[in-house]
C-alpha cells in the first residue's frame, strides 16, 4: 500500500483477536523499520521491550489501572518503550534549547511502529496510561516506561472507522 493509503488506514485498534498471534517475521520487520526512525543526533534514546504470552498479560495489568484500557486483556503482544540516556551532543542541545528531544524521538519511533504494523496487517494502539513503577520492576528497565504499544490482529468485523480530524485550516497556517 502507498504511504497515503497507510495514513488513511492506520487507526487505534481496541478489539484484538487473542487467538491470532503475530508471527516473528512480521514483528522483526516492524522492529527493523522502527530501528530506522530518525532521532536527535541519531542517539536513539530508547529501548523497546517485546512482551508476549505471560509477559503480555503482566504488561496488560500495568496499563489497565482505574478501569482504563480494558481491551488490553486480549492483546497478544506489547512493545514497551522506555527512555534511555541521551548521547552527549543531544544532551547538550536539549539543555541549551530546553527541549525534551527524547520524548520527540520516542513519539517518532511509536509512529513508525504503528505504520509498519498497519503495513503488516496488524492493529496497534499507543498507550500512555501506564504504571511506570510496575513496568520498571516487571521488565527491569533502565529508565522510565514512556509508552506501551499494543499489537495484534483486529477481531473480524473491526471495520475501518471514519477519522475525525480538525480541518487543515485549523492545523496549518502560512506566513
Amino acid at each position: 500500500m502507498d504511504f497515503y493509503q497507510l495514513c488513511r488506514e492506520r487507526q487505534s485498534c481496541r478489539n484484538y483477536d487473542p487467538d491470532r498471534i503475530p508471527d516473528n517475521d512480521a514483528v522483526d520487520r516492524i522492529l527493523n523499520a522502527a530501528r530506522l526512525s530518525p532521532s536527535a543526533c541519531n542517539g536513539q534514546p530508547y529501548h523497546v521491550t517485546l512482551c508476549r504470552g505471560d509477559g503480555a498479560k503482566e504488561v496488560a495489568s500495568a496499563v489497565m489501572g482505574m478501569g482504563m484500557n480494558k481491551f488490553c486483556k486480549n492483546v497478544p503482544l506489547f512493545l514497551v518503550i522506555s527512555e534511555e540516556d541521551y548521547v552527549p551532543s543531544a544532551a547538550v542541545g536539549a539543555k541549551i534549547k530546553k527541549n525534551d528531544y527524547r520524548s520527540m524521538d520516542i513519539g517518532i519511533l511509536a509512529a513508525t511502529i504503528c505504520y509498519a504494523a498497519t503495513e503488516e496487517g496488524l492493529g496497534s494502539c499507543i498507550l500512555g496510561w501506564l504504571d511506570d513503577g510496575k513496568l520498571q520492576k516487571l521488565l527491569k528497565l533502565n529508565g522510565p516506561a514512556r509508552l506501551v504499544i499494543a499489537l495484534g490482529y483486529a477481531e473480524e468485523g473491526d471495520a475501518l472507522r471514519d477519522k475525525k480530524r480538525k480541518p487543515l485550516s485549523e492545523l496549518v497556517s502560512e506566513k
